[in-house]
């Protein structure tokens, strides 16, 4: 029973319960991602992982053995905090060290180690200094490093980007997707709310909602196939049109789902919605277009370029070919 295996797991704070029944299994080599709402239990189920958090109940195996009561240092896993957590008066190079040290490993195997890791991530130059001497996106790397010189069968990392702007949190992404490249036996499971991080890195993303699992599946299938309408709703940014009453009923579903990119405007005005444009957001590579169509919500388009249509427009719109999402009264698609 190789790779990290979840069956039944449950977490409870006396009467609160936090995890419900989470079966999971990760084969080596894998990079997972935990999404979900805050709140659903996604850091929770990873520190269960770690050993930060005690199992209520349920069994967990990593590389066949139970680990329910062993100690986070024998599990075999490397944590990457969101917070760094270095230490501010220790260089780089020591930073990183430091867990060997502890393990008292040979010097020269810890410097090697070191080395190696460094040149991973570039951090060949700034191994003699202190981390307040470092940008964020270089001391979570150093966070990154102190993971790899252990030579973890898991990673576990916690919204490790959420602390970075947004052209470092892109910079260190491809940092971690090329770690995972160049570790190919070791497992990586990632918790993140930002859908571009969980699109781009995962091999398998795991919806979360209210501690229980939603739906597992790559990050494509989420997308294209949501076997829930909180999937739905949840994968995709931005996210699904999600219309109810009269607007579905002709379609045949109590719910009907269309990805904003999925929508066309219906030149002749004979689409299958058409509603007054309310907000229009025009980003350059591509347009919003915000329209009330008498909806709960409004309708979200999303168009290639420049759009020429303003506030107070008539749009017609119409879903592309087998792009429109059917859910029935228990939230689950719709066989067609």
């Amino acid at each position: 029973m190789s790779g990290v295996v979840l069956k039944d797991i449950r977490k409870s704070y006396g009467a609160v319960h936090v995890i419900h029944g989470v079966d999971l299994e990760i084969s080596k080599g894998e990079f997972i991602v935990f999404v979900g709402p805050s709140g659903c239990g996604k850091s929770t189920l990873l520190r269960m992982i770690a050993g930060l958090e005690d199992i209520t109940s349920g069994e967990m195996y990593i590389d066949g053995d139970k680990v329910n009561d062993m100690p986070p240092s024998r599990r075999g896993i490397a944590m990457v905090f969101q917070s760094y957590a270095l230490y501010p008066h220790m260089t780089v190079y020591d930073n990183m060290a430091f867990g060997m040290r502890i393990a008292k490993q040979p010097q020269a195997e810890i410097d090697r180690r070191v080395r190696a890791a460094a040149d991973i991530l570039q951090l060949g130059p700034y191994l003699e200094r202190l981390p307040k001497a470092l940008s964020g996106g270089q001391r979570q790397r150093v966070a990154i490093g102190r993971a790899i010189v252990r030579n973890p069968k898991v990673f576990l990392f916690d919204e490790p980007l959420s602390n970075l702007d947004a052209a470092l949190r892109v910079a260190t992404r491809i940092e971690i997707a090329k770690l995972h490249e160049s570790i190919a036996d070791a497992i990586m499971i990632y918790v993140t709310h930002d859908q571009v991080e969980a699109m781009t890195l995962a091999d398998r993303i795991v919806v979360l909602s209210a501690g229980r699992i939603e739906q597992v599946g790559s990050p494509l299938e989420l997308y294209e196939n949501p076997q829930s309408l909180f999937v739905a709703g949840f994968i995709g940014s931005p996210k699904m049109n999600l219309l109810n009453g009269n607007h579905a009923t002709k379609f045949g579903c109590t719910t009907v789902g269309i990805r904003p990119e999925h929508l066309e405007i219906a030149a002749t005005g004979d689409g299958q919605w058409t509603g007054t444009v309310i907000h229009t957001e025009k980003l350059g590579a591509d347009s919003f277009i915000y329209m009330d169509i008498g909806a709960d919500e409004p309708m979200t388009v999303r168009e290639n370029g420049t759009t020429r249509y303003n506030t107070g427009d008539q749009v017609s719109v119409k879903a592309m070919e087998g792009k429109m999402h059917r859910f029935g009264q228990d939230g689950k698609p719709v066989k067609q």
